[in-house]
């Protein structure tokens, strides 16, 4: 059945630095093949339009705008259009965007694809920028990228009156087995942007096992690394790997891994995208432990954990055969389970039950 959805969001048209672009690139797709044309709203901001890598959504429309005063109207015309409006975290024109889909929106979502950092700024009294000033209590429906107690918390502190999660996704169509490339060839690959609240776990599960093993090569992608990094001769960067690379990347390691922000951790439910994408490419995938993991995969069947730099260096000495069994219980599960096909779903779904909510077969 078809529909439309507004969406008010960080950027969906440049993977460098963020994980937003590559899961609405996933979701927007697979809401297309449900007949569900979606209008995407992107501040025109420099940083991302230096490295943009999308110009067009299939089956939808991007619209990038200077500021929000040039757009406004544009906007309040397609949130009346539409049957769902959705605004995101991180959103530059969060509050203003908030206002307009409660107020216009047939069924108003605001999505936190970063809750932990939410409520850690409001624990440590913060102001949140993207957030409207009397907090969630306006829309139909809160989503969160992380469960458990971070629903309650939504609720509690910002007043939600709906919540559910909505986890991270992966397209296979995008993420998938390819060939091994001798410039992305490492014994273990980290994939992720530096985060000062990860460092701890990348050092001990990436860094620390490379000066143990300088004999092996590791590979490191992505951006912000500095020289308080804590670098050994075998580490090998590089700034920033495209969507499109990244089944080469992770073709290339005997392993990868999955590194955690630590306010993400401490509340639990919380699986990175890269778990699902390194996964659907067939890379066993090493990850650091929290509440919740075993609802995505199972530890020792279809990933494998480390809290230490040992135990990091008992899943390298693990033999190719072990890990290429744990690599495709992990990709069978994720084809099975997470994919963004399986996330439009239960949007659709989650939708469909709020009021004056799209109407759309999930």
């Amino acid at each position: 059945m078809d529909g439309s959805i507004v969406i008010f969001g960080l950027t969906v048209s440049s993977s460098w630095g963020n994980g937003h672009a590559t899961l609405w690139r996933g979701l927007i797709g697979a809401l297309a093949r449900r007949g569900v044309r979606v209008v995407f709203f992107e501040k025109d901001v420099p940083y991302y339009a230096r490295h943009r890598d999308l110009s067009e959504l299939p089956a939808g429309e991007l619209v990038l705008y200077p500021d929000w005063e040039s757009v406004k109207g544009r906007a309040a015309a397609a949130v009346k259009a539409a049957d769902a409006v959705i605004v995101t975290s991180y959103c530059p024109d969060g509050p203003a965007a908030c206002a307009l889909a409660c107020e216009l929106g047939r069924c108003s979502v605001f999505y936190d694809m970063d809750t932990p950092v939410t409520l850690a700024r409001l624990a440590a009294g913060e102001q949140v920028a993207y957030l409207p000033a009397e907090g969630l209590s306006g829309f139909d429906l809160v989503l969160s990228y992380t469960g458990g107690q971070a629903l309650t918390r939504l609720e509690r502190e910002l007043g939600a009156r709906r919540t559910a999660p909505l986890y991270g996704h992966v397209d296979p169509a995008v993420h998938r087995p390819a060939a091994a490339e001798d410039r992305f060839r490492g014994e273990l690959s980290y994939l992720g942007t530096y985060s000062a609240d990860r460092q701890a776990a990348v050092t001990a599960l990436f860094a620390q096992p490379a000066k143990l093993r300088p004999d092996r090569r590791f590979m490191l992608g992505g951006s912000g690394y500095g020289t308080d990094f804590p670098w050994a001769d075998n580490i090998f960067l590089i700034e920033h790997v495209p969507p499109a690379e990244h089944p080469a990347f992770f073709a290339s390691s005997r392993l990868t891994l999955n590194a955690t922000r630590g306010d993400m951790a401490a509340l639990g439910y919380c699986p990175s995208g890269r778990l699902f994408e390194a996964a659907a490419c067939g890379c066993p995938v090493l990850s650091d432990d929290w509440e919740g993991l075993d609802l995505f995969f199972t530890p020792g069947r279809e990933i494998l954990t480390a809290a230490t730099t040992e135990e990091a260096l008992q899943a390298l000495d693990l033999s190719d055969a072990e890990l290429s069994a744990i690599a495709r219980a992990a990709r069978e599960r994720t084809l099975a389970e997470h994919t963004s096909d399986h996330r439009a779903g239960e949007l659709l779904g989650l939708l469909s039950a709020a009021p004056a909510a799209l109407k759309a077969a999930s």
